[in-house]
């Protein structure tokens, strides 16, 4: 799906908006699926012209305005169905709330060179824009101006701060804990077999007719006999392939199982390094196989994961105080939700 401009905003700048603070810690990889983390938006932004109050944090209004940035930053240019819009807005006014309640606590944090590090922060999102009227329309379309931008930033730096000094700095994650995540999961650490090949590809069309089938056929085959008479199959893929791969001596690079049409795949893997198939039909044509390497399924080693699996659970770790924390806070805050 295309992202809109929104979202690019959201990337560039709003880390505090629907991102979770998982995110400061988990390191994102293939190995270790991350699992859920708490998901905040950043903290309200009382705009001149708001439409209505929804909710109050200790007092301080969430407005209507903030209500429409958040759906429309978690929606990404999709459409929900009409009996799905309220639970929704629910949902975005309670992340709003937790966001100000973190932002509260964080007003305390004093940063060196806060003004500094904003301007290095917008800078650095307006690199992600081809141009300055390209940034405008992305600003423009979360009904936002610069100046809001620019407390979103310094109120996203303040919380980000806050977070890293009170959950991050004290998430600790032990040897025995590595080890027994490791152990105790290995299907997140599994690399699938894979081979590598490549094909000669004489393509038939889904509406050719019987004879234009068999000419096809008869082509695999010519070619096939060739090869059995030492011909090179680079070459004769690179002068008979109808396949984009042909520019590649028909080299089709690394592929699992699940990745190719049944008949291929079943004949590619039970191929050995360097033998060359009989001639497989397909949906797409005829095709002649040639396995160049077999990578048989292994289990990644414990050292060359174990920092990712501390990240990991870190950045679980974290998340669970963070959700601690605003459960513990709510008790004592003054909220209201009006919509």
């Amino acid at each position: 799906m295309k992202k809109t401009r929104s979202s690019v905003i959201l990337k560039g700048f709003l880390v505090a908006s629907f991102v979770s603070f998982g995110g400061l810690v988990v390191a994102a990889e293939p190995e270790i699926k991350k699992e859920n983390s708490v998901a905040v938006v950043a903290p309200a932004v009382v705009a001149v012209g708001s439409q209505g109050v929804v909710a109050r944090v200790n007092g301080t209004p969430i407005n209507a305005l903030e209500l429409r940035r958040a759906k429309k930053i978690m929606l990404r240019g999709q459409t929900l169905p009409a009996d799905q819009d309220a639970a929704a807005e629910k949902q975005v006014v309670a992340q709003l709330i937790s966001a100000e309640l973190l932002y509260q606590a964080a007003e305390k944090v004093e940063i060196k060179d806060l003004d500094k590090q904003i301007d290095a922060k917008l800078a650095q999102g307006k690199e992600r824009f081809k141009d300055e009227q390209e940034f405008k329309n992305a600003v423009k379309e979360l009904d936002m101006d610069e100046k809001d931008l620019r407390e979103y930033t310094r109120r996203d730096l303040l919380i980000t701060k806050f977070v890293e000094s009170t959950f991050v700095a004290k998430a600790v994650v032990s040897e025995a804990e590595i080890r027994s995540f490791y152990d105790t999961n290995p299907d997140k650490f599994k690399q699938e077999e894979k081979v590598r090949a490549s094909h000669i590809l004489i393509g038939v069309d889904g509406n050719a007719t019987a004879e234009e089938k068999k000419k096809a056929r008869e082509k695999a085959d010519k070619l096939k006999k060739e090869l059995a008479g030492g011909a090179d199959f680079a070459i004769l893929a690179k002068g008979n392939s109808t396949c984009p791969s042909s520019q590649q001596g028909g080299d089709l690079g690394s592929f699992g199982k699940g990745e190719m049409v049944p008949a291929f795949e079943e004949t590619a893997f039970a191929l050995k390094p360097g033998e060359v198939s009989d001639v497989v039909e397909t949906q797409f044509g005829y095709h002649i196989i040639k396995l160049t390497e077999k990578k048989p399924a292994v289990i990644t080693e414990f050292k060359d994961v174990k920092a990712k699996i501390e990240e990991f659970l870190k950045g679980k770790k974290v998340n669970e105080a963070i959700q601690k924390y605003l459960e513990e806070t709510k008790k004592t805050a003054k909220i209201e939700v009006l919509l």
